[in-house]
């Protein structure tokens, strides 16, 4: 079966952004090894400029080391473990798209407002979820 030809409007991709793009990962044991520096950068990042993800590793760190010891059994301890982590996972994901929606440009606009806001909602929906996980998990029966 052959190509249908490219409509008149159809466009080249842009230079760069294929497989010879500079930015795209290369394959291998070095790629695994950069991925993990990158996320170690990530991390860094995170502790220095973001309040929230620090607050939340003050509340969150303690009731990891916890959990091990109150929960009953290995189901409920991977359920408030998985509490736990999601809220640092998502902070993370907020402080990507705030640090995004500042770069592009710190006056107000409402469409980064709303990515904003929709962050922090999700960042809230997980925090909500740690003492719902917790008091399911211990409240006795």
């Amino acid at each position: 079966m052959t190509r249908p030809p490219p409509s008149e409007d159809a466009q080249e991709p842009l230079p760069g952004t294929g497989a010879d793009s500079a930015y795209k990962s290369r394959g291998g044991v070095g790629r695994v090894f950069n991925a993990f520096r990158y996320s170690l950068a990530g991390f860094r990042a995170a502790l220095r400029h973001e309040a929230a993800f620090r607050q939340e590793l003050l509340a969150g760190v303690p009731l990891l080391v916890a959990s091990p010891f109150l929960a009953p059994g290995r189901w409920q301890l991977l359920a408030m473990v998985a509490s736990v982590v999601l809220v640092f996972i998502v902070e993370l994901l907020n402080s990507a798209v705030e640090a995004l929606a500042d770069a592009l440009s710190t006056e107000h606009h409402p469409l980064l407002g709303r990515a904003k806001d929709l962050g922090s909602a999700a960042v809230m929906l997980a925090l909500l979820g740690v003492p719902f996980t917790w008091l399911l998990v211990l409240w006795p029966r």
